[in-house]
C-alpha cells in the first residue's frame, strides 16, 4: 500500500510570515545601517536597565512564588495528562533529559568567566578579597539557580497541561484559552505565538553568538586562527550548515545522538576539573556556596541596588532574566514533551532541583578552581585575560591544568555540539510554533528556521558583539514576560476549575446494591476473560449508553455514543462553549492475584490475565469496575456522573 506523501507546506500563515518578515527586516536593518543599529542597541539597553529593571525583577520573583504555591498546594496533585496517565519515561531517563536541557553554551561561556568577573569587579564592596570571592559565587548561583528554572517550569507546565490534559495544540496560545476562549485562534493568538517565536530566535541567537565567540577563541588557542567578527561569521555559516544537516536527519537521528554526545563530553570535562583541581576545596565550597545561596535567596531576589546606583544589574541580572525568558518557549517545550503523566508537584521538584544541582556543581568546580588559582596560587594573569576577553576565559583556565591541549580540544568540540543542538532544537521549536502546533512538517521549514537563526546571530555580532546580543535578548523578553504572566493566570484559572470538578466528583460511588451479598462476593473473586468483558460491553453497557443518548437527544441535547475496535464504548454530551461530558467504559487487563493463582507458573500468567470494565471520565480513570452490573444500575451511574457534571458547570458559571 502506497503511503501518502507528506505535505509540502504546513504553516500557520499569520505567525510564520510575520515572524519571518520581522526577523529578516531586523537583519537587513543591522546590515545596512550598522552604526545606527549599534547606537539604538546601546540606548535601548540603558533605558531598559534604568526604567524597566523593577518589572523584570518583580516578574521573575513572582514566577518563583507562583511555582512554589502550585507545588505545595492541592494543585500539586493534578497530573500533566489525564488522571489515569502514567509517566512515559522512568525517573532515571527523565532526570537525564532534564540534565541535558539544563546544559548549554552558557555554562561553557560563563562557567569560568562569571565568577572571576564578579571577583574582580563586584557590584558592591572591595574587589579581589575573600568576601568578593564569596559574593562572586553567591551571585553566580543566583543567576543560574531556581529562578531560571521557575521561568522554564511555568512555560513547560502550561504547554504540557493544556496539551496532555485538555488535548489542545502545544503552542503558547493554548494556555490563554481560560482567559480569552476561542479568540486564541484569532489575531491575539497569532500575536502571542509570534512573540514566542521572536523571543526564541533572539534567545537562541544569543547563545549561538556566545558559542561562536568561544569556538573562535578555542581555535585561536589550538591552531592560531585569528579572532575577529569575520572569522566568527564564517564559523556561524559552517556550524549552521552542520545544524541544518542535523535538522534534516530528524529528532532521533540528529538531536538525540548529539545530546548523548554532549552529556558524555560534559561529564568527562567536569570530572577532569574536579580531579585535576583542588578537589577538597571544591567540595567544601560546593556545600558553602549552596548554603549561602539558600540563606540569601529572598534578599537577592528583590535587590535592585536602588541605594547603590550601578550599571551592573543591567549587564548581569537583567540580562540573565531576559535570556531565560527568551529561552522559555524553547526549553519549556522540550521539558513539556518528556513530562507527560507526572503530577505538578513531581514535575516542579524534578525540574527545579535536578538541573540546578548539576549547574551548581559545574559553576563551583570551574569557577571555584579559577578563584583558587587567582587567590591562592597567584595566577593573576587568568583574571587579566578574562577582563580582556571573556570568550578566552575557559581556555586560559584549562591552560593551568594538566593535558591542556587535550581538554581545550574537548571543550571546543563540546561548544560546537552545544551550538549544533541549540540551533537544531531551536529550529524545531520555532517550526512547531509557526506550524500551529503540528508535530510533523516538511524538512525545508525546519531548515529555513535553522538558517534564519544563524543569520540573526551573525548580524547581531556584526552590530556590536556582546552588547548587541545582551540588548536583543533583554528587549525581546519584555513582551514575552507579559505573556508569561497571562499564562500563569490562565493556568491558575484552569487548575481551579480542574480541582473544583475533581471535588464535585468525589462523593461515594454507586454500588451494585441490587445484588445479594453472595452475588457481590462472587463478582469480587471472579476473573472475567477478555471475551466475557467484551461481550458484556456490547450487550449491556453499550445499550445502556445508547438509551441515555437517545433520551438526551429527545430533550434537545447534543449527545452521541461511539465505540472502538479495542472494546471501548463511550457517550459524549456536548455543551457548546462549556466543558463537555464524557463517560467511557473500557476493558483493562490485570495479572491474576497471587491468592487465587498461587500455583500458576509465571510463564502461564499471560494466559490467565483477567479483565475489568473501568469507567473513565473526561479527566481520567475513576478506579471502579462495572463488570456484572445490571443495565439499570449502569444507567443510574451514567446519570449520577452527569448530574455531578451539570452541578459542576453551574458552579463554574457563577
Amino acid at each position: 500500500m502506497t503511503q501518502p506523501s507528506p505535505p509540502k507546506i504546513l504553516i500557520n500563515p499569520p505567525v510564520f510570515f510575520s515572524s519571518a518578515i520581522l526577523t529578516l527586516t531586523l537583519v537587513m536593518f543591522v546590515i545596512v545601517f550598522n552604526d545606527l543599529a549599534t547606537q539604538i542597541f546601546s540606548n535601548t539597553l540603558s533605558w531598559i536597565s534604568s526604567q524597566l529593571g523593577w518589572f523584570y525583577v518583580l516578574s521573575v520573583a513572582g514566577f518563583l512564588v507562583f511555582i512554589a504555591i502550585l507545588t505545595f498546594s492541592s494543585y500539586g496533585r493534578v497530573k500533566l495528562g489525564s488522571d489515569h496517565s502514567q509517566p512515559e519515561f522512568t525517573n532515571t531517563a527523565w532526570f537525564a533529559m532534564l540534565f541535558s536541557a539544563g546544559m548549554g553554551i552558557g555554562l561553557m561561556f560563563f562557567g569560568v568567566a562569571e565568577p572571576v568577573m564578579h571577583y574582580v569587579s563586584p557590584p558592591v564592596g572591595d574587589p579581589e578579597t575573600a568576601e568578593a570571592a564569596r559574593q562572586a559565587m553567591r551571585i553566580t548561583f543566583f543567576h543560574w539557580g531556581v529562578h531560571a528554572w521557575a521561568i522554564y517550569a511555568i512555560v513547560a507546565m502550561s504547554l504540557a497541561y493544556f496539551a496532555f490534559r485538555h488535548g489542545m495544540p502545544m503552542t503558547i496560545r493554548s494556555s490563554l484559552y481560560p482567559i480569552i476562549g476561542e479568540r486564541i485562534h484569532g489575531p491575539i493568538g497569532h500575536a502571542v505565538d509570534t512573540f514566542a517565536v521572536l523571543g526564541t530566535l533572539f534567545g537562541v541567537a544569543t547563545s549561538l553568538g556566545f558559542g561562536v565567540m568561544q569556538i573562535n577563541a578555542g581555535l585561536n588557542y589550538l591552531f592560531d586562527i585569528p579572532v575577529g567578527v569575520t572569522t566568527q561569521v564564517i564559523l556561524i555559516a559552517v556550524i549552521t550548515a552542520i545544524a541544518t544537516g542535523s535538522v534534516a536527519l530528524g529528532l532521533d537521528g540528529g538531536i538525540r545522538r548529539l545530546s548523548i554526545l554532549n552529556m558524555i563530553l560534559a561529564a568527562a570535562l567536569l570530572a577532569f576539573v574536579l580531579i585535576a583541581g583542588p578537589t577538597v576545596f571544591l567540595l567544601q565550597t560546593l556545600v558553602q556556596n549552596t548554603g549561602m545561596y539558600v540563606s540569601d535567596l529572598f534578599n537577592m531576589t528583590f535587590n535592585l541596588y536602588a541605594y547603590e546606583p550601578t550599571d551592573w544589574i543591567g549587564g548581569w541580572t537583567l540580562f540573565y532574566w531576559g535570556w531565560w525568558i527568551a529561552w522559555a518557549p524553547f526549553v519549556g517545550m522540550f521539558i513539556a514533551l518528556v513530562s507527560k503523566g507526572r503530577t505538578i508537584r513531581e514535575f516542579v521538584l524534578g525540574v527545579l532541583l535536578v538541573p540546578v544541582g548539576f549547574t551548581f556543581m559545574w559553576m563551583t568546580f570551574f569557577g571555584g578552581t579559577a578563584l583558587n588559582m587567582i587567590m591562592i596560587q597567584g595566577i593573576t594573569e587568568l583574571s587579566d585575560a578574562v577582563a580582556a576577553d571573556t570568550s578566552v576565559a575557559l581556555f586560559q583556565f584549562l591552560e593551568q591544568l594538566p593535558l591542556s591541549s587535550v581538554t581545550a580540544l574537548l571543550a571546543t568540540v563540546l561548544v560546537v555540539t552545544f551550538f549544533v543542538t541549540s540551533a537544531d532544537s531551536g529550529s524545531l521549536v520555532v517550526d512547531r510554533l509557526t506550524a500551529g502546533g503540528k508535530e510533523q512538517s516538511p524538512t525545508w521549514q525546519r531548515v529555513f528556521w535553522a538558517v534564519i537563526q544563524g543569520v540573526l546571530a551573525a548580524s547581531l555580532l556584526i552590530a556590536g558583539g556582546l552588547a548587541a546580543l545582551q540588548t536583543a535578548t533583554i528587549a525581546s523578553a519584555f513582551p514575552f514576560a507579559i505573556i508569561m504572566i497571562l499564562m500563569a493566570w490562565g493556568l491558575m484559572r484552569s487548575l481551579r476549575i480542574d480541582v473544583a470538578k475533581h471535588s464535585s466528583l468525589a462523593s461515594p460511588r454507586l454500588t451494585n446494591s441490587h445484588m445479594t451479598w453472595k452475588e457481590r462476593l462472587k463478582t469480587l473473586v471472579s476473573l472475567p476473560s477478555k471475551k466475557e468483558v467484551l461481550s458484556f460491553i456490547e450487550n449491556t453497557v453499550k445499550p445502556a449508553l445508547t438509551e441515555v443518548s437517545e433520551e438526551l437527544k429527545a430533550q434537545g441535547v447534543d449527545a452521541r455514543v461511539e465505540s472502538s475496535e479495542d472494546g471501548r464504548v463511550w457517550i459524549e454530551v456536548r455543551h457548546g462553549e462549556q466543558i463537555d461530558f464524557f463517560y467511557s467504559a473500557r476493558p483493562h487487563a490485570y495479572e491474576p492475584p497471587a491468592l487465587i493463582m498461587r500455583d500458576t507458573q509465571s510463564k502461564q500468567m499471560e494466559e490467565h490475565k483477567y479483565y475489568r470494565i473501568e469507567v473513565h471520565l473526561g479527566e481520567g480513570g475513576q478506579d471502579y469496575d462495572i463488570m456484572g452490573w445490571t443495565k439499570e444500575t449502569i444507567l443510574n451511574d451514567v446519570l449520577e456522573q452527569y448530574s455531578r457534571h451539570v452541578h459542576f458547570l453551574s458552579q463554574v458559571s457563577q
